[in-house]
């Protein structure tokens, strides 16, 4: 009795305890109306795609628990989606986003409502347009704060400024890809990087807008940094400051201090700063780290820390004193930005899975489709060819009568295939002089199945086909774990043997070294179509993706969902 006694007292406890989650967690019912607005960046006005008349659009700031209601609204001229990106969508496919993969786009005229719970996560993540080229001007932070009572495992900072790296064309951003996917060249680069949206006063008719961040001097304030860019890895750095790292994609880090962080196309990296210098003005800036050889903007985008009790010029000459400028790496610095990320570490002991269940080796980069006609306008590539990228030889083709998920749901056939394989068609020296004979991938929608919760590992081998480069690859629906990474071809005999698989960094976007590899794991523990994908804009246009299946487990609790009424028709 007296045991029974016992155990109804903690379940009493335990009870009030969910009751009391329950009473913080909170629903935030939102409206992303997405509209051109004339937005002047470099001297000229452009008909910008936005959220409601911002750019960047609205921050949202939530808690671990809340759910969020997000009715998307398109008043714009083409079909959108929005992914929310380092979600998990457990068991919900349907608000992750991405068009033709878990959905059909918003036509214009037309709404869809996301409706999503976050679950177990905190940090900082982002959400962008899932459309073509629209993500250029369509995206906005995501901020998770811990549940009410739940502490940082770090010194609680003052304050949180949200820093959104971008990429800004002096014209509209989706002339520019109708005009490579023409042309089968690549897209021109852009004309300016951004700072929450400004290029920066070392831009012409960017001094008035380079934005400002005041700070008390001692101050320790959390920057969340996000790289909103569509086709660039960017170096970060704050003039004669010491950054801290403390969380990558949404995933907190043993910290460790830093001049410079590199951080790639979908990544988000948390730095602490504190006011210990000199009352002054310090730009904070980023320009490219481009490990390809290939055309890149080679500009520098500014923002200015600036102390609050900063002195000013006297005299004839009175105003504020010129900001101290940072020491950035050069643009090909792989040696700098290779030895950033090898110092991250999960913050305590990973929940890694030791034993795998699937072992799978996906070459990445990119290729060439030979044309019949190699003077016609539209092979404007390499010696009148078009550009492609590819997995395992394979380039990826979305759909366009139906979205992969409705059809996996529905038994639709006819949509994809299941055969995408689990290793090169061929094997061959990868970041070695390749035979053009293996230059030239094949199109196609291929899916790979995996069984609910089987242990994943994927090595991700870059290829030096064109050209090597940092690939980085953003897996839909999952947080995976780092194992490890090297330069050249991956050794299946000696290179495990250096896994960390007591703390390696999580993450939901990976860069592979240019030239080498890097192996990750995960559980298939999240049933449903989950996209695979480089968040480089032009590679994924190229084909340089693939989709996981991941099968039900038992029981609803392991299944997927019913689809939204509202979701929307092809």
């Amino acid at each position: 009795m007296e045991s029974l006694r016992q155990f109804s007292f903690v379940s009493f406890i335990a009870l009030l305890a969910y009751f009391a989650f329950l009473a913080s967690a909170e629903l935030h019912v939102r409206q992303f109306v997405i509209q051109p607005k004339p937005v002047t960046r470099l001297c000229r006005t452009h008909q910008s795609i936005t959220v409601n008349g911002q750019f960047p659009g609205p921050t949202l700031e939530v808690r671990n628990g809340d759910s969020l209601a997000i009715t998307v609204v398109n008043r714009a001229r083409y079909n959108i989606s929005i992914h929310w990106h380092g979600i998990r969508q457990l068991r919900n496919p349907w608000a992750d986003g991405p068009e033709y993969i878990t959905q059909c786009p918003i036509r214009p005229g037309q709404s869809y409502t996301y409706r999503f719970t976050i679950e177990d996560q905190e940090g900082t993540l982002w959400w962008h347009a899932h459309s073509r080229w629209l993500r250029a001007t369509v995206y906005g932070a995501l901020i998770i704060y811990p549940r009410l009572g739940s502490p940082y495992p770090f010194s609680m900072p003052k304050r949180d400024i949200p820093i959104l790296l971008g990429e800004w064309w002096d014209r509209n951003p989706m002339d520019v890809l109708k005009q490579a996917q023409f042309t089968g060249a690549a897209a021109n680069v852009s004309d300016a990087y951004t700072i929450n949206g400004q290029p920066g006063d070392l831009y012409r008719c960017s001094r008035a807008g380079t934005i400002r961040f005041p700070i008390f001097p001692g101050e320790t304030v959390q920057l969340r940094v996000i790289n909103a860019g569509m086709n660039q890895e960017l170096f970060f750095s704050v003039a004669n400051h010491q950054l801290t790292v403390v969380e990558t994609d949404s995933a907190y880090t043993k910290p460790f201090t830093t001049n410079v962080i590199m951080i790639g196309p979908g990544q988000t990296t948390n730095v602490l700063i504190t006011a210990n210098q000199r009352p002054g003005r310090y730009y904070m800036a980023a320009r490219a780290y481009n490990s390809a050889n290939a055309p890149f903007d080679n500009t520098t985008t500014t923002a200015i820390l600036e102390y609050v009790n900063a002195p000013t010029r006297r005299g004839r000459g009175r105003g504020q004193i010129a900001p101290v400028f940072p020491v950035l790496p050069g643009f090909n610095d792989t040696a700098t930005a290779t030895a950033f990320t090898n110092r991250l570490r999960y913050w305590k002991r990973a929940p890694v899975p030791l034993q795998v269940d699937e072992n799978l080796f996906f070459t990445v980069g990119l290729g060439l489709i030979n044309c019949a006609n190699p003077n016609n306008p539209r092979c404007q590539g390499p010696n009148g060819t078009r550009f492609a990228a590819s997995m395992n030889n394979q380039s990826f083709v979305l759909p366009r009568s139906n979205s992969v998920m409705q059809a996996y749901y529905q038994g639709t056939p006819g949509i994809f295939t299941t055969d995408f394989p689990p290793v090169p068609p061929v094997q061959f020296d990868y970041t070695g002089n390749v035979s053009r004979g293996l230059w030239q991938p094949i199109k196609g929608t291929k899916a790979y199945k995996l069984k609910f919760k089987a242990n994943v590992q994927i090595v991700l081998q870059d290829t030096s086909i064109v050209t090597p480069e940092n690939h980085p690859m953003h897996l839909h629906g999952y947080q995976f774990y780092v194992v490890g990474s090297g330069f050249g071809n991956f050794n299946p005999r000696t290179d495990p043997a250096r896994f960390n698989l007591f703390d390696p960094p999580e993450r939901n976007t990976i860069g592979t070294p240019p030239g080498g590899w890097v192996a990750i794991r995960f559980v298939a523990d999240n049933p449903g179509a989950w996209f695979m994908h480089c968040h480089i804009d032009s590679h994924l246009g190229w084909g340089l993706a693939m989709v996981f299946l991941v099968e039900n487990g038992r029981g609803q609790l392991q299944s997927v969902q019913a689809p939204p009424l509202d979701l929307p028709r092809c």
